[in-house]
């Protein structure tokens, strides 16, 4: 594994190996990420425990800045994590172009952001000068940070989990974006599918972006509810909105929610798919995350 990692210097967050790609025979069952100062290897089935000391003294040895190697078994109930070498870390602060975001370690599945969203979350800073900015499923704001830090007028976040909405407005306060809040950052902690009215309140919107989970029990499964948030677009977004419309089931490809679009709001128009960071690897195209960006122009407005 660690032969197919490149040497350079690490000062990013960014994802080392991706194994679940399938793009390395025998390594599908592992990925290892670097949140600084911590090596984070995240395995999806049991390994021997030789081999994994070995992986990890390597990838210590590689970056120099590394105080704490950390397995996460992902296989097991709860994702429990174990620290393999080095200091028992628990929080960290990374840092990704220019923006800063609490990490932790063995409290949840997932750190706190995710990595191969990389390249949306830029394309988000980009286009974001002077716009309202509708944030859904958007767990711990990484979005929001971004569109606030391009210049946004405002950004909306809605999640379910008020915890997550937390560390979000944590993640503001750190990029000093905290004098922003009140009436330019909301956090908004309701289910998207029972709160139209409330998610109307701060419209309309210039830019959605929705990355959803492809499944939550009880909450969400993506393939039966895309269409639900999709056909709410005219009410939510200004004429001439840009979408960011993000899949992550393997399962399901570019062509599903294409199809989901066109059938549920068909003035939404295709414009690209942004390229995942270059880590990310796919043995199979559209196995990995999908990234799609539209523009809502209803064909009987004017330009």
């Amino acid at each position: 594994m660690i032969e197919h990692i490149n040497s350079t210097y690490f000062t990013d967050a960014q994802r080392l190996f991706h194994g679940r790609g399938h793009a390395y025979p025998n390594l599908s069952h592992v990925n290892v990420d670097w949140l600084s100062p911590v090596i984070l290897i995240t395995l999806y089935q049991a390994v021997d425990n030789d081999w994994l000391l070995e992986q990890a003294t390597a990838l210590k040895a590689l970056i120099k800045a590394c105080r704490s190697v950390q397995v996460q078994h992902r296989y097991q109930k709860f994702a429990p994590t174990q620290v393999l070498l080095g200091e028992p870390i628990t929080h960290t602060i990374v840092s990704e172009q220019g923006l800063k975001y609490h990490i932790e370690f063995g409290k949840a599945q997932n750190s706190g952001l995710f990595l191969d969203m990389r390249n949306g979350r830029s394309w988000l800073r980009e286009h974001s000068a002077g716009k309202n900015v509708l944030n859904l499923f958007a767990y711990t704001c990484a979005f929001s940070v971004n569109a606030i830090a391009g210049g946004a007028s405002k950004a909306v976040n809605i999640d379910l989990s008020k915890a997550s909405l937390s560390k979000g407005r944590e993640n503001h306060q750190l990029n000093e974006l905290a004098k922003k809040q009140g009436k330019q950052v909301v956090f908004e902690g309701v289910d998207i599918f029972k709160s139209n009215s409330r998610i109307k309140k701060y419209g309309p919107y210039d830019i959605l972006v929705c990355d959803p989970p492809s499944f939550q029990k009880g909450s969400v499964n993506i393939e039966r509810d895309y269409a639900k948030i999709i056909r709410r677009i005219p009410q939510w977004m200004n004429v001439g909105a840009s979408l960011m419309l993000c899949l992550n089931s393997p399962d399901l490809d570019e062509e599903f929610l294409k199809a989901e679009v066109a059938r549920e709001c068909p003035d939404c128009h295709f414009e690209q798919h942004l390229e995942n960071p270059e880590a990310f690897k796919e043995a199979h195209q559209g196995k990995g995350l999908k990234v799609l960006i539209f523009t809502y122009q209803p064909t009987n407005s004017v330009t």
